[in-house]
C-alpha cells in the first residue's frame, strides 16, 4: 500500500514540474522545424570550419529553403604552456575555444539571441613535434565539436521557449571577412 501511494505522489510530482520533451513533435515539431530554418554564415580559420560543419550537420541546415534565421559566429582559438620541465620547455598545453554566437531574424535584422560557448582541452606535449601538433589537430576537432553541440543546445532551448529578442542596444558581430 505504500510503495502504491509513493508511486502515485512520484507520479502526480512529475506530470507537475513543467518538463517537456525538447524535439517532442519529431521532424514536425517547433524546435526541428527552427533549426532547419537556420543558415551558417562563414566562419574564419580552421576551427571556423571545423565548427561551422560541425553546426551544419546538428542544425540540419539547407533543410529549409528559405531560412529564417542567420547563426553569426565568431571563434577564439587560443594555445598556452601550463607546466614547464627543467630545461624549460613546454610540456603540457591547454587549447581553448570559445564563440561568441549571434542569432539573428533575417525578416527584421534583429538579433534574436545573443550567447557564448566554450571548451577546453588539455594537451601532452612530447618529444615527437609530429605527434604535438596531432594532438593539437585532434582537441580542435573535439572541441570544435563541443563548442557546437552547446550552440545549438541553446539555440533548441530558445526555439522551443519562443523568447522575445534580447535588447536592441547589443551590438552586432562584425561580418565575417574569411571564408570556408
Amino acid at each position: 500500500m505504500r510503495l502504491a501511494l509513493l508511486l502515485a505522489a512520484g507520479a502526480l510530482a512529475l506530470s507537475g514540474c513543467g518538463l517537456r520533451p525538447l524535439y517532442g513533435g519529431g521532424a514536425a515539431g517547433p524546435v526541428q522545424a527552427t533549426l532547419a530554418a537556420i543558415q551558417v554564415a562563414p566562419i574564419e580559420g580552421q576551427s571556423g570550419w571545423l565548427v561551422s560543419n560541425a553546426l551544419r550537420d546538428r542544425l540540419d541546415a539547407g533543410a529549409d529553403a528559405a531560412p529564417r534565421y542567420r547563426l553569426e559566429v565568431k571563434l577564439d582559438d587560443t594555445i598556452a604552456g601550463l607546466g614547464v620541465r627543467s630545461d624549460d620547455s613546454v610540456a603540457r598545453e591547454r587549447r581553448t575555444l570559445r564563440a561568441r554566437y549571434q542569432l539573428v531574424d533575417l525578416a527584421s535584422g534583429q538579433v534574436v539571441l545573443d550567447a557564448t560557448a566554450g571548451s577546453d582541452a588539455g594537451i601532452d606535449v612530447v618529444g615527437s613535434e609530429y605527434a604535438t601538433i596531432a594532438a593539437e589537430k585532434s582537441a580542435l576537432e573535439r572541441l570544435s565539436g563541443i563548442v557546437a553541440d552547446q550552440i545549438v543546445a541553446r539555440v533548441a532551448r530558445f526555439a522551443q521557449s519562443g523568447s522575445a529578442a534580447v535588447p536592441a542596444n547589443v551590438p552586432a558581430l562584425p561580418a565575417p571577412t574569411g571564408g570556408q
